[in-house]
């Protein structure tokens, strides 16, 4: 009993100890979090079983992200504006969405495609419903990906430790003709989170998802966002009863996302973050051309030829054109590549 309260209270420093450092060097955390995701673009291809450790790391890039801008927002006191029960909701589809691949992946191997088809439904149906929830009870608006927008590092907060962060940001000097900020050597920041910026521009821009509410939707943009939702549901439903080859489920997935996506791009958003959500769908579509069964038939070999051309006569692009070439085929095999 003694050993394990000793081992408790190890693991209890080392969280402090580490909660106090990241705290305290948002930028070093930041470079910490690129190595690893770094690592696992550097382990793909290179062994056995490579692409499901190179996942394997992604993911725990990605959910140390979510774990240190927590840490943050708690010592920075930028809080999500949110119940305590949607941000629940919100880290948990932000953990399902960094760990789906893997779990794809994983499954496959373990159980086989029974397996694998299995996990994917139930994936889907939680992000679903989460999704769902969070759209007609929290009215959380336009759900982007990731749920949890990680945080801008290069920004200046003021943490707990420096209570007197905004009177600091005051005392700036702003000239009258050029407007131009200039901070006094005795309100500048610590060394570690020294930047050259001025501090209350960029504190503004990089918490605009914390401080901003989301736009109130009208009941047909709520259809059409619901409709967004639960295609993915409506997709496998097809794919298991027209089969993998059938055009039915392409068809009926791209008719759902053009219709929810020519109802919502007429609406007026009022927040960058929801504005950049609508850019990323809209590059979202053209994922259709990569998407069997169009792929397999139009793209795949008018994509391997442009490639091979580019490798073949172009200096330099073949370092990434080739690796690309190999990796087609395994990305799509994976469901949530493709339609995730």
């Amino acid at each position: 009993m003694s050993q394990f309260k000793e081992s408790i209270d190890a693991v209890s420093r080392f969280y402090e100890r580490y909660t106090e450092f990241v705290r305290r060097n948002p930028a070093a955390t930041a470079q910490l979090e690129n190595t690893v995701r770094t690592l696992s673009y550097l382990i793909a291809g290179r062994f056995a079983d490579s692409h499901e450790i190179s996942e394997l790391v992604y993911s725990a890039s990605n959910l140390l992200v979510l774990f240190n801008d927590s840490i943050l927002r708690k010592g920075l006191r930028c809080a999500l504006s949110v119940s305590v029960s949607q941000q629940r909701l919100l880290t948990w589809l932000s953990v399902l969405e960094y760990v789906e691949v893997f779990l794809e992946m994983g499954a496959g191997k373990l159980w086989g495609e029974a397996g694998r088809w299995l996990v994917i439904a139930l994936i889907q149906i939680f992000k679903a419903a989460f999704r769902l929830v969070l759209l007609l009870l929290y009215k959380s608006g336009l759900q982007t990906s990731p749920p949890i927008i990680p945080l801008d590092r290069g920004s200046e907060y003021v943490s707990e430790d420096n209570p007197s962060g905004e009177q600091q940001e005051d005392a700036c000097f702003v000239g009258q003709r050029s407007g131009r900020v200039i901070r006094p050597l005795g309100s500048a920041p610590s060394p570690q989170s020294r930047l050259w910026g001025a501090p209350t521009q960029r504190k503004r821009r990089s918490s605009l998802k914390e401080n901003s509410r989301p736009t109130d939707l009208s009941v047909q943009e709520k259809l059409a966002e619901s409709i967004y939702i639960s295609r993915p549901l409506v997709h496998l439903l097809c794919l298991g009863v027209c089969g993998k080859r059938s055009w039915k489920p392409w068809l009926v997935s791209a008719a759902l996302e053009l219709s929810s996506f020519a109802v919502l791009s007429n609406a007026k958003l009022e927040n960058r973050w929801e504005k950049a959500e609508m850019k990323r769908r809209t590059f979202l579509l053209c994922y259709y051309l990569l998407r069997s069964p169009f792929y397999d038939k139009y793209s795949e070999e008018k994509i391997v030829f442009l490639l091979r051309l580019l490798a073949d006569h172009v200096p330099g692009i073949g370092l990434v054109a080739r690796p690309l070439m190999e990796y087609l085929p395994t990305w799509q095999k994976i469901y949530f590549y493709n339609w995730g």
